[in-house]
């Protein structure tokens, strides 16, 4: 933890931030202590066996909570963003009470519009394939959070509805959110989207570092090694996640990689790799014809360019993967010179500093 001076006032961040962050931190937290509170939140670690507890100026602070429960999040969605937790109960992520949350974020940017009866007229302007919401899929066309079994009875156990085959309680492959819609041709369509804040990369693999590696798992073997040798991946071998069985039926999809090591999934393409996958999986199911994934991001995050050209270029820039930005979305919703959007618009704007 770090104490940065802006503007006259003493800022508790996280140490480490690049500009960026730092930039949208004391912004948010600005805004926090307009708007919420100036109580500092808590975030307890470990040390030597003790817990301690460090206190930092983007947290919410849990005694606020307990009468305002959803304080960033904007209020006109709060009653649709409940009513889709009781058909959806999906995982509120660890740091959600935290300012800068993507979670939030994501709801916060989707949901007005979602629930806006020309939802279709903004997302034909990002998607064009897209001609309308298919409100009788999913929950009214729409789902937080989407791994692939979200309104399937859980009986038998996560996994088992798990197009990957890695969804537990508390982790798994998932969209942050997905959308149903038809396109041109009157097809059934899905669309998954990940959402990123501040983050400055996707989620890398975790089977790199885990404990219950064997001297046969090796991650420095090529993209075509592990295709050949699948037990040599940790998730395939020791969790059996059918990340590397998918890969194999559409090598034509990666025709980007390297021709030897390492495995190009061991970064942050980790993270698109499995979101592309769910993707396959869900097509090869049959409810859905066409299965496309996009990342969105805060425009100010360029930190994320990288690892999506280097991602592109793995897929040799498929057409079914793409990506935008949260200021195209509000600026296409604002077109509409709707007075319900125009005042969210305004509302996400100021919050997350969008010029």
């Amino acid at each position: 933890m770090k104490i940065t001076s802006h503007n006259g006032r003493d800022y508790r961040l996280p140490s480490g931030l690049s500009p960026f962050q730092q930039a949208l931190y004391t912004h948010l937290i600005d805004w926090k202590w307009r708007h919420i509170t100036e109580e500092p939140g808590v975030h307890c670690r470990a040390e030597n066996g003790v817990i301690l507890e460090d206190k930092y100026d983007a947290i919410l602070p849990a005694n606020h909570l307990r009468d305002d429960p959803w304080p960033h999040i904007y209020r006109d969605v709060v009653p649709e963003l409940l009513r889709h937790r009781e058909k959806n109960s999906f995982r509120i992520h660890k740091h959600f009470y935290h300012m800068a949350s993507s979670q939030a974020a994501n709801l916060n940017l989707f949901l007005p519009m979602l629930r806006h009866p020309q939802v279709s007229t903004i997302l034909k302007a990002l998607k064009p394939d897209f001609v309308d919401l298919a409100k009788d899929q999913l929950d009214n066309g729409y789902c937080v959070e989407y791994w692939g079994g979200n309104f399937e009875d859980p009986k038998g156990g996560l996994r088992q509805h798990s197009p990957l085959g890695d969804k537990t309680g508390r982790t798994g492959t998932d969209a942050d959110i997905a959308v149903a819609y038809t396109n041109h041709d009157g097809e059934l369509c899905l669309w998954l989207i990940e959402h990123k804040l501040a983050e400055k990369e996707f989620t890398a693999c975790g089977g790199t570092n885990s404990k219950g590696r064997t001297t046969q798992h090796n991650c420095a073997a090529s993209f075509s090694g592990v295709l050949n040798d699948k037990a040599i991946c940790y998730y395939h071998s020791a969790k059996r996640y059918e990340y590397w069985n998918i890969t194999g039926k559409h090598p034509e999809i990666f025709v980007g990689h390297a021709p030897d090591g390492p495995c190009p999934f061991k970064g942050g393409l980790n993270q698109l790799w499995r979101n592309q996958l769910l993707g396959l999986a869900l097509e090869e199911r049959g409810t859905y014809k066409h299965v496309t994934f996009s990342v969105v991001r805060h425009p100010g995050n360029t930190a994320l360019d990288s690892s999506l050209k280097d991602y592109q270029k793995l897929i040799g820039h498929l057409p079914n993967f793409s990506t935008f930005t949260s200021l195209d979305i509000v600026q296409a919703s604002e077109r509409l010179a709707d007075p319900q959007l125009d005042a969210w618009a305004k509302w996400y704007r100021e919050l997350y500093n969008l010029s």
